[in-house]
């Protein structure tokens, strides 16, 4: 991946083409994979759901206003680490919310980090589903915000494998969690790969 995939301005089709990416972690010599199936965009000053609306500046989102390519990891319900990745030049303050992924590699890396003794097959999707979920199986944490994807030496980064997913195998609909957020929690700003199973 380029930064210039990163800075562009349109979040909503990043957000679109983060599908079917690979995000990959490496720490403590544990290397986990998984390929981007849904994923969320957020979108300030404009977007009440975002964490900038209004173009807010606090310690926490200082992140987002920085040139894209950097992760912006966040503590929900101070339980839950949630990974997304900053777009668009800076002070745009855009980002994507990655919602779900498909595992490739570290499969019982991941299922030890979540706790799991034994996937079964039916139950696999729920292993990296839901933001908190995926962030939990790849070991990513609030010590990874501001971490720049690509960095020569970053333990997080997205790479390209295969083709891109084709427009009409991508669907949208609301971004979910955000009814707080007035007529922005109708906009239809989630994405995800139709017919996947690793969909929350």
């Amino acid at each position: 991946m380029s930064l210039g995939f990163y800075t562009r301005t349109d979040v909503l089709q990043i957000a679109r083409d983060l599908l079917g990416k690979v995000l990959v972690t490496a720490f403590d010599g544990k290397l986990t994979a998984g390929r981007i199936t849904e994923t969320e965009a957020y979108r300030a000053p404009e977007d009440r759901a975002s964490h900038a609306w209004n173009n807010r500046r606090t310690a926490r989102t200082e992140v987002m206003f920085q040139e894209g390519g950097r992760a912006y990891v966040y503590l929900c319900y101070g339980i839950h680490h949630l990974f997304n990745v900053v777009t668009g030049p800076e002070n745009m303050a855009h980002a994507v919310l990655v919602r779900a992924m498909e595992p490739l590699e570290g499969l019982e890396i991941m299922m030890e980090r979540r706790g799991w003794k034994s996937s079964g097959t039916k139950r696999l999707p729920a292993l990296t589903t839901g933001p908190g979920a995926l962030s939990q199986a790849l070991g990513l944490t609030t010590k990874w915000t501001g971490q720049h994807l690509l960095a020569d030496d970053t333990p997080v980064w997205i790479e390209k494998r295969g083709d891109d997913i084709a427009g009409q195998d991508i669907a949208s609909g609301k971004r979910i969690g955000v009814d707080y957020a007035g007529e922005s929690a109708e906009w239809p700003w989630r994405f995800w790969i139709r017919e996947s199973p690793f969909v929350k």
